[in-house]
């Protein structure tokens, strides 16, 4: 996962929304120095040139990884995650267990609580792990250090014994604390299906129907990883970059003053780890307040649009409303809300950078100008649905009294149409779930033939043999969770008529079916395709007109994905961090069955004692993540994608389905063609999955996010990687961490502070009225034509 703040524009105003990456601990024992050596093609074909001039720069020799295999053959996980285990630390304690459910409660509730409000904010891994540190460390030292025992079967030495104080607090129990909380840090999906029944389709279900839902969306993945973790943890290959980004945190947090173990005169003249972190957290904590609060227009600056504002066009292509070209944004939230660009590698930024130019800067701009599918009638960038006219589409029109569609008053009210942009955004959606598909096959399909026929099989790091003294989660653990979140869900899904039997059978299919694609692209390239559209998709034309059905098969097929892959993505953490697997395995499955019984009875007691709740009359209270929730049930469900993507009822955007074949046929070419012209190493760089999956956030991403953030990765990830190489080991990824920190605890210090109270920074020229009458003045960059349609 990643730490990402959502800029204040997209925020309603409000702070950020902050969900967090996990990550790894680690400290240094030598010197690293760039490898010429990567067992991912992509690392390697890219990072072969740029690492042999980098090694100009550096005092010492390049590591002979055929001779030292005290260290991993990766080098982003070789400068930050340490190749030494000290087994004796306590880990499975007491007060990890007191401090980490203790965290998962709090954020349960308040990440809930908020999540329907119209300001959202959220608690997140940052908080959490500066916060339980002291706390740790005060237990270590005020609590008994004897020895109690609990006895099982009376008159027998059956039982066990346990200590409240096994000495020093360690960074072990500080990970499993953060993992607690990292995983319940985003409120669980499928309660915003139990709002959807009873408050916008007067369906209420029973409490423990809901409660079912909720557990078996949120844990079915847990035990579905179990299958997986032989292919996407213990290979070397499969990094996880960005839990590279927390281990910086962690390295600060409770390293040594120095930060290593490596000798004075390395260190010498050096700032430590800890605080760098601290000057930079201080930094960004302090800035936040000018994009956050008190200068929101720094954070969107379309200078070239200012040239002349009332230029329609000009507006369109340079506003930050608009395709953004030359909008700088001096927000860190803006710029690492989708790239990570501290973090994600610099092959997969140049690929995304070419997502981003064809779709952003030569797709719509086409489409759009030509008039393609009537898209003069609608801002070039949206997401809204609208009418043949232009006018907002009220779906409330075309359905029943039940929440159906009523085919005549459809055909009375018309066809639903949505922006070009819109619509280009769900072929490369499609195209990017099928490139996954075969990409895996062609670059990787060898190696998973191998590991399922031995685990062994493989090039395994120092790390795989250093987590071989722990003993590993037995498979029957992952196949008897299985069994039962399974049988709970189709006792749930039939039972209480969410959706047929049929149907759970396939979403969970369509769940295991991508997950190592879509893993292994993640944990090589940071980028993750969600399932979400595909899943409304077929949904959508199998159970056409059925709302519930829609978003509960997207539910079990899109979230049991990314379930599995944030258990995965956890496990990769305790292997990093030497965190025994049992215990990463017991903290998620534990603290996720309390978070989602307190998720949903937060949901449930709001539902019954706030009047008009998701409602503007039941401010603050309007629900408006759940809103979007209720138009994609109506768009993909009710009215289905037959009647938008299809051939019914006038529906225009059929071409875009030809994304399913565009996204299989590219990467065999370029296949192919790499093995016709082994001399040819550009065509070995092209990913087409991240190139597809580039675009995927936008909207809520704007295209600015990606331009400034792509500038700022190629400076850290290119440039300081090459030509400051010392530097960029030691603090690049705690240079994230603390940025994401700092502005994490900028938007929670401001929303408690102001915007809880309602109390608003004054209008002025760098924060300017939202709803004023002149146009210029009413966008936050002074551009308002650039969200406006160019046919009104």
């Amino acid at each position: 996962m990643e730490l990402r703040s959502v800029p204040k524009h997209l925020s309603a105003g409000g702070p950020p929304t902050t969900t967090i990456s996990h990550s790894v601990y680690t400290s240094r024992t030598h010197t690293p120095t760039p490898s010429t050596t990567y067992p991912s093609h992509h690392y390697n074909e890219f990072n072969e040139y740029n690492e042999k001039q980098s090694l100009e720069y550096i005092e010492q020799p390049p590591i002979n990884l055929d001779e030292d295999e005290g260290v991993s053959p990766i080098e982003e996980v070789r400068v930050t995650v340490s190749s030494n285990d000290d087994p004796s630390l306590p880990y499975n304690t007491f007060r990890m267990w007191f401090l980490g459910l203790i965290f998962t409660a709090i954020i349960a509730f308040v990440n809930q609580f908020f999540y329907l409000r119209q300001t959202q904010i959220s608690i997140g891994y940052p908080v959490v792990a500066l916060i339980s540190l002291p706390l740790g460390h005060m237990m270590a030292k005020c609590l008994p250090t004897r020895e109690f025992r609990i006895t099982l079967v009376p008159f027998t030495r059956i039982g066990f014994s346990f200590t409240l104080n096994p000495g020093p607090f360690s960074i072990k129990e500080h990970i499993l604390i953060g993992t607690m909380a990292a995983c319940n840090a985003n409120t669980a999906y499928a309660v915003d299906i139990v709002i959807l029944q009873k408050v916008f389709y007067g369906d209420e279900q029973p409490f423990v129907a809901g409660l079912f839902l909720v557990l078996t969306t949120q844990v079915t993945g847990f035990a579905m990883a179990g299958a997986i973790r032989r292919f996407l943890v213990r290979p070397a290959d499969m990094v996880w970059p960005s839990t590279l980004v927390t281990a910086s945190l962690f390295r600060s947090l409770h390293a040594s003053s120095t930060g290593s173990s490596s000798s004075d005169l390395e260190n010498a003249g050096r700032m430590s780890r800890m605080k760098y972190f601290l000057l930079v957290t201080l930094g960004s904590f302090i800035y936040y307040w000018f994009p956050g609060f008190i200068f929101p227009t720094i954070g969107v600056i379309s200078w070239i649009c200012w040239i002349n504002p009332q230029n329609a066009v000009l507006a369109q292509l340079t506003g930050s409303q608009g395709l953004g070209i030359g909008t700088i944004a001096l927000d860190w939230s803006a710029v690492s809300y989708n790239l990570q660009p501290l973090v994600t590698p610099w092959f997969a930024q140049l690929n995304i950078m070419l997502g981003f130019i064809f779709l952003t800067y030569i797709l719509v701009p086409w489409a759009y100008y030509t008039n393609l599918w009537d898209s003069k009638k609608y801002p070039i960038l949206s997401a809204n649905s609208f009418q043949k006219n232009g006018s907002i589409y009220n779906v409330s029109a075309v359905l029943d009294s039940n929440g159906f569609l009523n085919e005549e008053a459809y055909r009375i009210y018309g066809p639903l149409r949505i922006s070009g942009f819109f619509a280009l955004t769900y072929g490369v959606g499609f195209a990017a779930l099928t490139a996954t598909i075969v990409h895996t096959m062609l670059y990787h399909g060898k190696e998973i033939v191998q590991r399922w026929k031995s685990a062994a099989s493989g090039r395994e790091d120092v790390h795989s043999r250093l987590m071989s003294a722990y003993p590993e989660v037995p498979d029957w653990w992952y196949g008897l969770l299985f069994v039962v979140m399974v049988t709970l869900s189709f006792i749930t899904t039939v039972k209480y008529e969410y959706m047929p039997w049929w149907a759970l059978i396939l979403a969970l299919f369509m769940a295991a079916i991508f997950v190592i694609p879509v893993g292994i692209l993640q944990a090589v390239t940071n980028q993750q395709p969600g399932l979400n559209i595909v899943t409304e998709y077929v949904i959508g034309y199998l159970l056409p007109g059925r709302a519930i059905a829609n978003v509960t098969f997207k539910t079990y097929g899109y979230i049991v994905n990314v379930q599995a892959l944030n258990f995965v993505s956890d496990l990769k953490l305790g292997h990093y961090m030497k965190v025994p697997p049992q215990s990463m395995f017991l903290v998620q499955v534990v603290s996720s069955i309390i978070s989602c019984t307190i998720n949903l009875g937060t949901a449930t007691w709001l539902m019954n004692t706030r009047p008009n709740i998701c409602t503007p009359e039941g401010a603050p209270f309007t629900c408006r993540s759940t809103r979007t929730f209720y138009s994609a049930s109506i768009i993909w469900g009710a009215i289905g994608p037959a009647r938008v993507f299809g051939h019914m009822d006038g529906a225009l955007y059929s071409p875009v389905q030809l994304g399913f074949l565009i996204g299989a046929l590219l990467p065999l070419i370029f296949w192919a063609a790499s093995k016709q012209f082994p001399k040819a190493q550009w065509l070995k760089l092209v990913h087409w999955p991240v190139l597809f999956t580039a675009t995927s956030n936008m909207p809520p991403a704007l295209p600015y996010f990606y331009s400034n953030g792509l500038v700022i990765g190629f400076v850290f990830m290119f440039l300081m990687r090459r030509y400051r190489y010392r530097w960029w080991s030691r603090y690049n990824y705690l240079t994230s961490a603390a940025l994401d920190t700092g502005v994490a605890l900028g938007g929670i210090v401001i929303f408690f502070a102001f915007e809880m109270w309602n109390i608003k920074m004054p209008y002025w020229w760098g924060n300017p009225d939202p709803f004023a009458t002149d146009l210029k003045a009413a966008a936050m960059d002074h551009c308002s034509l650039g969200g406006r349609p160019l046919e009104q």
